[in-house]
């Protein structure tokens, strides 16, 4: 059973399509990333699967069942957001004693081990926490409540290099020892490319790319050479982006690159490389947004 299913989701918001008739699955044990632009749909399909709005049209399933008003399913969900907030009273440590209430997989021994990892303050205040100890503390809880489906919008913005790096390295020697279904919604794609495992690519309101990480980077590759071989090799492949020094012409693809194409690419003079994830997503989503 997927962990999450939609099909055909729609959100309108009176005149303004949120999301528009997207598909997609989220299956157990793996680490997704939502990507895409401000206001691109990410936070709404968050706030949908994890019940805090209903769907417009389409069909959404949470664990089997629908999300909206479903304690059951939510009991097995944690959200995490940039803009996390706290009951303003409640010190640090009172935050983390509500949170091993609530969530049923809570592991006490790896939250104290991450508050000190953060040098958070237990005593502190909440609302007297800088904005970098705000966002350890939401990490801390989406970590240690080790929830079989886990959300973390941008909520690691606030943290410094150092700490991002720490969060990562949590992230992933824990997902390695307890699995579950993790999506990372974030604009430092470069900075999470080796952690994630499948993409989901949303770009105004609609589902752009759905595909594991390794395939995408495959698929999408720069081509630099001579102008006329360039686009003899370009063929049939989509052009994402093009740009021309003298003679030289550098092409971002689309399309398929098997061992033979790339023998072929060598043969005729052309340089060919793969994209980053995060130039791919930027290359993809440009080049929708230029056929508008």
């Amino acid at each position: 059973m997927s962990v999450v299913a939609a099909v055909g989701l729609t959100k309108r918001y009176r005149d303004v399509t949120a999301l528009e008739d997207v598909t997609f699955t989220l299956e157990e044990n793996a680490i997704y990333g939502l990507l895409g632009r401000n206001g691109a749909g990410k936070t709404t399909l968050m706030q949908l699967i994890t019940g805090q709005n209903s769907v417009t049209s389409g069909d959404l399933t949470l664990f089997g069942g629908r999300p909206y008003e479903n304690e059951q399913a939510l009991m097995k969900v944690v959200f995490i957001k940039e803009s996390q907030k706290y009951p303003s009273a409640y010190r640090v440590k009172h935050v983390l004693t509500l949170a091993g209430r609530l969530f049923p997989n809570w592991d006490e021994e790896f939250a104290q081990s991450l508050v000190d990892d953060f040098n958070l303050p237990r005593k502190r205040e909440v609302r007297k926490l800088s904005r970098g100890m705000t966002s350890a503390l939401g990490v801390t809880i989406g970590l240690a409540a080790r929830a079989p489906l886990t959300f973390f919008d941008e909520p690691y913005l606030g943290l410094d290099a150092v700490a991002r790096q720490l969060f990562y390295d949590r992230l992933l020697s824990d997902y390695a020892e307890h699995p579950r279904t993790v999506v990372l919604s974030t604009h430092l794609i470069d900075e999470v490319a080796d952690l994630i495992e499948h993409v989901l690519l949303l770009d105004r309101g609609k589902l752009l790319l759905d595909a594991p990480s390794e395939e995408l980077r495959g698929e999408v590759m720069d081509a630099t050479g001579p102008a006329g071989v360039i686009d003899e090799f370009a063929g049939s492949r989509t052009v994402l982006h093009r740009e021309q020094l003298g003679g030289t012409v550098r092409v971002t693809l689309r399309g398929s690159f098997d061992n033979a194409e790339r023998l072929r690419a060598k043969k005729l003079g052309i340089d060919l490389e793969p994209v980053s994830l995060q130039q791919a997503v930027v290359r993809l989503t440009m080049e929708r947004n230029t056929d508008r």
